[in-house]
């Protein structure tokens, strides 16, 4: 399907602003972010990267159709590489398949831009691929555990116009306007400084630590310092706005409650990380969301790139294994 979309034309003969690569889903990845792998509460095997809380409990008993009514099984948690994100200013340049879909043309191009008080502002598209690595790998074998099925895209911002008006967005995020004053944002210094050296701080729900504000779910950056910067902050609303849709499922770390999965219109920062796969790929690291990337974004951003970026989500999953 994903080929018949792009009619097999390369990116670079389809749009000069488009350039990517196919993610190889070996050699680029970070295995190492898999990890902390927990049994209950007890660490099998230790991560780089801080955890969140596990049930309790390894053993967990769960309702099941009948007529079993209920089964035991191993409480597990570990990190499940779970989607792609594109992030381009070319609609239609699919940066992690390496191709470009023609007919978007130059509809809603994005942009930098900088206004009568110079203050930068860009704009971004953003593609949600589903991409279960763990299913395709036979790395967990219990379904109860992983997402399955294909490499499938699930949502391409060029075809939802709230992506590009600021209006039509506060249709899914009316809340926004409550935190649109300087003391809701001068909060978001907590969530930078809490994920710079641990996790972002799941109640400070509007913040986007030091990327920025997670209000609107939409393309538009003000105050663009770095594009690489930018291109996270929009990647991080595209799956809050996927969790308020009710796209993403929720799995909780808690006894009982780890036995199935839950809506959750708010997005649980601190259950995600992001490695970068494209244009340059970090197969040596990944981050959890909000956290600064002056650290490892030297030689990842030169001046001369177009500007197309392509990132590996990861999601905490705890499930039982049955």
């Amino acid at each position: 399907m994903l080929f018949l979309l792009a009619g097999h034309v390369p990116a670079a003969s389809a749009d000069s602003a488009c350039e990517g690569r196919f993610v190889n889903p070996i050699t680029d990845i970070c295995w190492s972010c898999i990890f902390p792998l927990s049994l209950g509460s007890i660490k099998v095997s230790q991560g780089k990267v801080p955890d969140t809380a596990n049930p309790s409990m390894p053993i967990q008993i769960c309702p099941a159709p009948p007529p079993l009514f209920r089964r035991i099984g191993l409480a597990i948690g570990y990190w499940e590489p779970m989607a792609l994100t594109d992030v381009t200013r070319s609609p239609g340049c699919m940066v992690n398949l390496g191709f470009s879909l023609p007919a978007f043309g130059k509809t809603a191009q994005g942009t930098a831009k900088k206004d009568e008080k110079q203050v930068n502002g860009a704009f971004y598209h953003v593609h949600w691929y589903k991409y279960p690595l763990t299913y395709w790998l036979n790395i967990i074998t219990s379904l109860g555990c992983l997402e399955g099925g294909d490499l499938d895209i699930a949502y391409l911002s060029e075809i939802d116009p709230t992506w590009t008006d600021s209006s039509l967005t506060t249709i899914l995020n009316p809340e926004a306007v409550i935190f649109a004053n300087p003391i809701a944002q001068g909060a978001c210094a907590a969530d930078a400084i809490a994920s710079a050296f641990n996790m972002p701080l799941d109640v400070l729900f509007w913040c986007a630590g030091s990327q920025g504000s997670m209000y609107p779910f939409n393309g538009w950056v003000s105050n663009e310092s770095s594009p690489l910067q930018s291109s996270l902050l929009v990647s991080e609303r595209m799956a809050f706005k996927l969790h308020r849709q009710g796209m993403i499922m929720e799995t909780i770390g808690k006894n009982n409650a780890v036995c199935n999965e839950y809506p959750s219109p708010i997005l649980p920062k601190e259950r995600w990380r992001y490695q970068m796969v494209n244009m340059y790929p970090d197969s040596g690291q990944c981050h959890p969301f909000g956290r600064s990337v002056t650290r490892w974004e030297t030689g990842k951003n030169p001046p001369n790139t177009k500007k197309n970026f392509g990132y590996l989500m990861w999601r905490k999953r705890n499930c039982v294994f049955l």
